[in-house]
């Protein structure tokens, strides 16, 4: 039987973490376990950050940096020009957008680029895939220290910036993880790449418990009470333009740096994309339940559409590659 279209497009992660938010918001955590939850929760992202560390070679992201131009657009992309737009949002009405779903999307703004979908878009469009992967992994590495920086910054004023308990969380959960296993990663690295199943696993799974846990404390709270369709159909629109926006910029200023193609597609796939692996785990130290809940929905919305739109993109990239006429 053949797949229908519409579920070749899903991301799985995506739909996985779509089952688990309606599951969480029907059925939420009873007071008496939620503490448990927490503690597997955080014992979970703390594992996620360590094998992050632990299977980034070192030597690769140092040999990256000497493509000076590749790798500071891509930086610039990620960390200047998309939260420029992230606070751009700021300004729509709230007629528009709703005040928590713009905060969400200025999060959104500050986060890391995606590794796997940015190589594989950059090796469909065949585009210079060794620069992509670099770039991708520089991005994830700085964006342990930049994204809380820039949350503070950025979002304080709206009264979700960073506490002193979020910088221990920072601290403990993140950083310190990560750090240690970058130390162990010239023993241990190898085995983790070779087992890429394994981490896959890890990964998943964090990501949807930190979406159950987050979304069920949320709703016990209320949190999720205001969301419509009308709500919901609002933000993808506000997300495609976005996304447009960062599509069309990366392109135009790769032409503009004097980028080869290889490179400007490499710019293209990774500049304009925004990671919920590393997102949403973030989101459940740096936010209160109630309000990582709000900026979920954002990265989750982005990160769905991101995947389709660039899919199709890059399979255009490739036939223009093989047909030139």
């Amino acid at each position: 039987m053949r797949t229908p279209t519409w579920l070749r497009w899903l991301d799985p992660l995506t739909a996985m973490i779509l089952g688990v938010l309606v599951l969480a918001l029907l059925v939420p955590v009873p007071d008496g376990v939620a503490a448990g939850l927490d503690a597997v929760r955080t014992g979970a992202i703390v594992l996620l950050f360590f094998l992050y560390g632990a299977r980034m070679p070192t030597r690769e992201v140092v040999d990256g940096l000497r493509r000076f131009r590749l790798q500071g657009s891509m930086l610039a992309a990620t960390y200047l020009v998309f939260p420029l737009l992230g606070l751009a949002v700021q300004l729509l009405p709230d007629a528009v957008l709703d005040p928590d779903l713009r905060r969400g999307l200025l999060y959104l703004s500050v986060l890391p680029s995606t590794v796997q979908s940015s190589v594989v878009m950059t090796s469909i469009a065949r585009g210079n895939v060794a620069g992509a992967i670099t770039g991708a992994t520089i991005s994830n590495v700085l964006g342990v220290l930049l994204t809380p920086l820039l949350v503070a910054v950025l979002l304080g004023a709206t009264g979700a910036g960073l506490d002193g308990s979020a910088v221990t969380g920072i601290l403990v959960q993140l950083l310190l993880p990560f750090v240690v296993g970058q130390c162990v990663q010239p023993w241990i690295g190898g085995w983790l790449r070779r087992h890429g199943r394994l981490t896959k696993v890890t990964d998943r799974a964090t990501i949807l418990l930190v979406v159950f846990t987050a979304v069920s404390e949320a709703q016990s709270e209320g949190a999720w009470s205001d969301l419509t369709v009308g709500t919901f159909v609002a933000l993808l629109v506000v997300c495609g333009v976005v996304l447009a926006a960062m599509l069309a910029l990366t392109w135009w200023g790769g032409g503009r740096l004097g980028l080869d193609r290889g490179d400007r597609v490499a710019l293209l796939m990774c500049g304009s994309k925004k990671s919920a692996a590393t997102g949403l785990p973030m989101a459940a130290v740096l936010f209160a339940p109630a309000v990582a809940a709000s900026v979920a929905l954002p990265v989750i919305a982005f990160h769905q559409l991101q995947i389709v739109v660039c899919a199709v993109l890059a399979r255009r990239l490739a036939r223009a590659a093989t047909d030139p006429a």
